[in-house]
């Protein structure tokens, strides 16, 4: 009997990328729950209705919901009737600067949105594997904390006991987190107690910067794909902060995906892993204005502004090792460079075809 997928946020980078993995690679029939808020949130260059149709078109067997996860009955009354083999949830408010505007919308969409998914799928298939796409923006900004040294380029980290980058056991505690960074919180911890709690199998990813070719970058959410963005269109990018040294992992949406498909196979109830791409796949943003140069042949146009973002990270990559232990066939494949080679590609396609 073939398997099903439930993704929520399905037309957004990390949800579209698992629903083509799990149907091209693992044969499962994949169900996607995306209402276009993303939008909403960001107004119209943050639409992914383009990639919504681009399911539709290129994935075998793949169904849409138009479903508002905030939407309670509609959610318990979806997981019923589909009564999926797992649930990868990535629907999510994705900014923190966004958040402050809109924070009602902002919480229920992450902390109840969160909520809602995990009790219909302990009342409809708890022993589904249930994925959760959290946030590194959960250790608030207590990262900063972390005594650094300034480099040329780049901010890095100079206790070696972070050698390898931020662990999991890193607290969350007594930090600025944003509001976004608050409500990804209460879904965190809630996630983790569906699984100790409960028994379900369940998984906390706390993503790093999350970036692929199918990424609808905005100021607000999407950095890399935004900076691109920005350097084809020859728009100004501002830079908050740091003197443009702050520092982010960034991993290909295919590696998180296949991460995601490492712990459907073998799942562990309750527990967290930071996401990212290792130090290996850090930049800083001026490094970033380099790297993107040499695939445009465009000269990156900024600003700069001295004010950072509220509970910003100057400088955060994730400590790999406990992925690596509990998935031992699971690493990065997709390198920084040829990351930002692909979104480059990918923009230059969709300006052709607007």
């Amino acid at each position: 009997m073939q398997k099903t997928l439930l993704v929520t946020g399905s037309s957004g980078l990390i949800g579209s990328e698992v629903c083509s993995y799990f149907t091209h690679d693992l044969g499962y029939r994949v169900h996607g729950v995306d209402n276009n808020q993303r939008a909403v949130f960001f107004g119209p260059q943050g639409d992914t209705r383009w990639n919504q149709t681009r399911l539709t078109r290129e994935l075998p067997g793949y169904v849409h919901h138009e479903l508002d996860i905030r939407d309670r009955a509609g959610v318990l009354a979806l997981l019923r009737e589909i009564r999926p083999s797992a649930v990868v949830h990535t629907a999510a408010q994705p900014s923190h600067d966004r958040a402050a505007a809109i924070p009602f919308d902002d919480f229920d969409t992450n902390a109840v949105g969160t909520l809602n998914l995990l009790e219909a799928a302990r009342q409809a298939c708890p022993e589904s594997p249930f994925v959760h796409m959290s946030t590194n923006k959960v250790y608030g900004d207590a990262p900063n904390r972390v005594a650094l040294r300034e480099l040329p380029t780049r901010w890095d980290f100079a206790d070696p006991d972070y050698a390898d980058g931020i662990p999991e056991s890193f607290s969350i505690d007594q930090s600025k987190h944003s509001l976004f960074g608050a409500s990804k919180v209460a879904a965190d911890v809630m996630v983790q107690e569906y699984g100790r709690y409960f028994g379900l199998p369940t998984c906390c990813l706390r993503g790093g910067c999350l970036t692929g070719p199918n990424h609808t970058g905005v100021e607000l959410h999407g950095f890399l794909s935004y900076l691109v963005r920005c350097n084809l269109e020859g728009k100004s990018y501002t830079v908050f902060g740091y003197k443009g040294k702050q520092v982010r992992d960034n991993i290909h949406s295919l590696d998180v995906a296949r991460f995601m498909a490492a712990f459907v196979a073998a799942p562990r109830p309750g527990e967290v892993y930071n996401l990212g791409g290792g130090k290996a796949n850090s930049t800083s943003i001026l490094e970033a204005f380099r790297t993107v140069e040499i695939f445009t042949g465009k000269p990156q146009v900024y600003t700069y502004s001295d004010q950072n973002r509220i509970g910003d990270h100057i400088c955060y990559y994730s400590d790999l090792r406990k992925m690596r232990a509990h998935y031992p066939q699971w690493d990065i494949t997709q390198s920084l460079d040829e990351t930002i080679r692909q979104i480059v590609e990918s923009w230059k396609k969709r300006k052709r075809e607007e």
